[in-house]
């Protein structure tokens, strides 16, 4: 036994004496002065414990700058990697910068798990897989199980609907797994595998934990949302009728499709927050939580599709017109709508045309105050007026639309505004009402048969692509004149000629392409402007006290820009949750649908890639699982929920009335401001309130509208 204690020590001894007596130092020495020869000056060594501690300093000091320098490398990585990411998914320039600190990296970045997460639906494994270990983020496993007892489970099923073979379930140390780091086992999405005996893994890396001992789920994982039970296949998700036109001659026979918010709201109270329905030719998937609409945009891929409003695009195709973005998918989508957002949604073009908006609503303040100076009666405080304001906002929304797009007032605050800008507005709450019955059936087929309810929303589009064709013309007209006379497209120096003049002065569209979506601009500009109008200031007649409190913000605001509008935008935040909170109990559009690109588990039900989903707003914003207190009206809850969680998690997936990332309204920075735009200056000049503090009933035409359009009082301040 000694012996071998002695021969297993005695090279580590021998190491450990050359270092404290310095006695290989020597040697080393002495073999260099014999290669250098006997000539020369000799140097001596040094003295070999300073040489020993300097050498090891110098070590640790280098070991120490080469791994700050790894995580400085990895972090600079990292961020360049997520920079890379939203570049290449929006089409933005490359930076030079972050390509050599990945090419620093060799594109070799582990990005950490919640960072990773935000991006990988974008980059799926090959062959379609799942990583193994990802099944396991978020359980607790149950150490006093080791000792190996098995159980027999119930069956699980996998997604075809086929049962796995007896499983036996069995607890599991999480130091099993600690020397595995980063293997990925591939599993296809059609069936269940067996691991061990002991889980089974199904898509998306859920674990059906049915008999598992030990195992619990993660907080608010599938799991806990699906009532513990296993992963559960499409085919059971509750829904409200399998035969869809059984559905829709129901919903016609009881008037559905006017109260559909309330039928949704209904629904998910019955079945709980997910559901499928098949209406004629149409199926969807609806969801109501946050936390299950984040898994959703997480699944929208490069190119987001919503549900396409057919009947419109018949209408584009019978009459050889171009598509604008919002009827478009694809390649082909994207790169239009990339070089629209210069023009209608970012900063610089924001700051463009917000001057544009802001002549406009001040203009509408001085037409108000001069009829209620005019019609109004005498109070304590001053005049006051009570009218249907809903004829004004219309007019308002058109003009500041026209302003903005084209370059050109068209005089609709005038004594007698033009018969055919009536005609307009007129045209477009017409192709509204007649949209939501012809999405359930072939429209096509309504277009042969010449049916009554087709030809009038076809009429409808009619008069709306000549009205829009006759301001694109006249603006054309004016862009070349100007451009003769030696000027550019855009007008002399400083001047805005609208969005318009801005695209054809960059010549990346053509003027059918900008004809297309000009179009569908004005079109989509007027009645989901000017509706949230109405139900914005009949909420502020109804809650003095939240008035006030904006009026004392918008003032102070006001008073600091010095007649800067953007500036006091920036000033007044709850002027901005004013809008938000609007669109909370009242949303323009009702519901926002993405297709998937992946197959996706929401509620515990797996969803397959290509089914239409959809997060229904209605009843999200009056939801006691998503906000609190949703009956009260209050701007101030998004100044301080907005990034936050709220109670029903999903971060910030709960103010969805524009959409949501690159699918998002094109015309969102020129609605927002408007409206904020129009408030800021009826709060700066009027008192509102209302005769009754009841809740508007409200209608569905494509958008939610008030059933009857309530009357305000306009009081001077």
């Amino acid at each position: 036994m000694d012996t071998m204690v002695k021969q297993s020590l005695a090279v580590s001894i021998k190491k450990l004496s050359s270092c404290v007596t310095g006695v290989k130092e020597r040697e080393v020495w002495a073999r260099r002065r014999a290669k250098r020869g006997t000539g020369g000056v000799k140097s001596s060594p040094p003295r070999t414990g300073q040489t020993t501690v300097t050498h090891s300093y110098q070590t640790d000091l280098e070991k120490e700058r080469k791994l700050r320098e790894a995580l400085n490398a990895q972090k600079h990585a990292e961020r360049a990697a997520m920079r890379d990411h939203f570049r290449k998914k929006y089409q933005l320039s490359k930076s030079s910068k972050d390509t050599s600190h990945l090419s620093a990296a060799q594109g070799k970045v582990a990005l950490p798990r919640q960072l990773a997460k935000l991006i990988g639906p974008e980059t799926p494994a090959k062959d379609d897989g799942y990583s193994l270990l990802s099944a396991f983020q978020g359980l607790n496993f149950n150490m006093g199980m080791l000792g190996g007892k098995q159980t027999k489970s119930s069956t699980p099923m996998s997604v075809n609907g086929e049962a796995c073979k007896t499983m036996w379930s069995v607890s599991v140390s999480p130091s099993m797994f600690q020397g595995i780091q980063g293997m990925c086992v591939s599993v296809r999405p059609a069936a269940c595998v067996r691991i061990q005996r002991g889980m089974c893994v199904c898509p998306a890396g859920t674990v059906a934990g049915l008999g598992v001992e030990g195992v619990t789920p993660a907080r608010g994982g599938p799991a806990e949302r699906g009532g513990g039970r296993g992963l559960r296949r499409f085919e059971e998700i509750p829904h409200t009728g399998s035969s869809g036109w059984l559905n829709l001659v129901m919903f016609w026979r009881e008037d559905r499709f006017k109260l559909l918010h309330k039928h949704m709201e209904r629904t998910f109270n019955t079945l709980g927050p997910i559901y499928r329905e098949r209406l004629g030719t149409q199926s969807t998937v609806n969801i109501l939580l946050p936390s299950d609409i984040s898994e959703l945009f997480r699944s929208e891929g490069l190119h987001p599709r919503r549900m396409t409003l057919q009947p419109w695009a018949t209408h584009r195709e019978t009459r050889q017109h171009s598509k604008g973005v919002f009827l478009k998918n694809g390649a082909e989508w994207r790169a239009d709508r990339l070089l629209l957002n210069r023009e209608v949604m970012m900063a610089p073009a924001v700051r463009r045309f917000l001057p544009l908006l802001d002549e406009v609503a001040r203009d509408f303040c001085r037409q108000l105050a001069t009829r209620v100076e005019k019609e109004g009666g005498k109070e304590e405080r001053g005049l006051s007026l009570t009218i249907d304001p809903s004829p004004d906002l219309f007019r308002f929304a058109l003009e500041a639309s026209c302003h903005v797009l084209y370059g050109e007032r068209i005089g609709l605050f005038s004594t007698s505004p033009s018969q055919e800008s009536q005609k307009f507005i007129f045209a477009v709450e017409r192709m509204l009402a007649t949209t939501p019955p012809l999405l359930y059936l072939p429209p096509r087929l309504l277009w042969r048969l010449g049916a009554p309810l087709w030809t009038q929303h076809a009429t409808a589009w009619d008069i709306i692509f000549s009205h829009a064709e006759k301001r694109i013309q006249r603006g054309v007209q004016r862009l070349r004149s100007t451009q003769a006379a030696g000027g550019g497209s855009g007008g002399t120096e400083g001047e805005f000629t609208g969005i318009l003049g801005q695209l054809m002065d960059k010549g990346q569209l053509s003027l059918e392409l900008i004809r297309a979506n000009i179009t569908e601009l004005m079109a989509g500009g007027v009645d989901t402007t000017a509706v949230p109008l109405q139900f914005a200031l009949y909420e502020l007649g109804r809650n003095p006290a939240v008035q006030e409190q904006v009026r004392v913000q918008v003032k102070a605001a006001w008073a600091r820009a010095g007649g800067d509008a953007h500036k006091a935008l920036q000033g007044a935040p709850l002027l901005k949750g004013l809008v938000k909170e609007t669109l909370r109990l009242y949303p323009v559009g009702i519901t926002v649908q993405r297709y998937p690109v992946r197959d996706i588990i929401i509620q515990n039900y797996h969803i397959p890639a290509g089914t239409c989903v959809q997060a229904c707003l209605y009843p999200l914003g009056r939801s006691r699982d998503v906000f609190q207190d949703p009956e009260r009206f209050d701007p101030g809850r998004w100044g301080t929920q907005e990034s936050g969680e709220g109670p029903g998690g999903g971060g910030g997936f709960r103010s969805l009335a524009f959409g949501f990332g690159a699918r998002q309204c094109v015309g969102r920075r020129i609605a927002e401001n408007e409206m904020q735009l129009l408030l800021m200056h009826i709060l700066l000049s009027f008192r509102l309130s209302v005769s009754s503090s009841e809740e508007l009933s409200t209608k569905y035409t494509l958008i939610l509208q008030p059933e009857t359009p309530p009357r305000i009082t306009f009081s001077t301040l």
